[in-house]
């Protein structure tokens, strides 16, 4: 079976079962909440509506908020396309589905490859809608508060396109994650915990340790704010400074260096190896 063939069979078993929406809409309201609750409350107190001093840290100038709210969808909304990427690999195990796959694609790379693509497109359609949710409702709350929604701006647009390449590197991340790790609880498990527990933790401490924070600018979280440009935790100061000095490419190669070891390994250390 081709490399087409392969992702066509891939991007049929997504789209026949129900998880990929269900994902789907918990990022849409997960994300448009949050952008509308900070955005609103951003944009209050840049536009003198209610005091800054009812901010217990320092408010984010008006220039910026629109970066700030729209990079939400990655800031907060990356685990989404991680948990696809992740599933996508690990149903397979769990519901006994890889030995037909195998049957049907003897070529074991060809049919990873066909995963890998068909979670290009996954990662595309879930930044499609991470946007949405962070940049409707932000643009409109700025404009409803008198301030730029900047979407004018070039810089604005090229921050939502890293913000799509974000999407989609962290579904290979999730991929490469499923591939190394069988039992879909455990991937899921993990993957979790390290990216909502372990690395914001290890983000904040370095705020307060000198030296630290370049050691985790080199985190995924870390690498993917460096790639977008923007995210409320680095602006805000709630995981420190880590990835602040990483340029954009330099982000956006690091979370590509990140899913391309997973996959490797993946592949050399589990893909391999017999089912039954």
């Amino acid at each position: 079976m081709s490399l087409v063939h392969a992702t066509r069979s891939e991007l049929t078993k997504q789209f026949t079962t129900s998880i990929w929406w269900i994902l789907a809409l918990i990022l849409l309201l997960y994300v448009g909440v949050t952008a509308g609750g900070l955005g609103a409350t951003f944009a209050a107190v840049a536009s003198g509506v209610i005091g800054p001093d009812t901010m217990n840290g320092p408010a984010p100038s008006a220039e910026m908020l629109a970066p700030l709210i729209y990079s939400l969808a990655t800031s907060v909304g990356y685990v989404f396309p991680l948990l696809i990427g992740t599933l996508l690999v690990t149903g397979e195990f769990r519901h006994k589905t890889l030995t037909p796959t195998f049957l049907a694609t003897p070529r074991r790379g060809i049919a990873l490859g066909g995963k890998v693509t068909a979670g290009l497109v996954m990662g595309g359609l879930y930044a499609v809608v991470g946007i949405i949710a962070a940049v409707a409702p932000g643009a409109g709350l700025l404009a409803g508060f008198g301030l730029d929604a900047q979407l004018g701006s070039s810089d604005t647009w090229a921050l939502i396109g890293r913000m799509v390449l974000a999407f989609v590197l962290w579904v290979l991340v999730g991929i490469g994650a499923g591939t190394l790790i069988r039992n879909q609880v455990a991937a899921i498990v993990g993957v979790l915990a390290f990216t909502q527990f372990v690395e914001p933790i290890v983000r904040t401490v370095a705020s307060f340790v000198d030296g630290l924070s370049t050691v985790t600018e080199y985190l995924p979280g870390a690498a993917s704010d460096a790639l977008v440009g923007a995210s409320v935790f680095t602006t805000l100061g709630g995981a420190g400074d880590a990835g602040a000095s990483l340029a954009w490419w330099g982000g956006g190669l690091l979370l590509l260096g990140y899913a391309a070891v997973f996959l490797v390994l993946g592949y050399l250390v589990s893909w391999r190896r017999d089912v039954s």
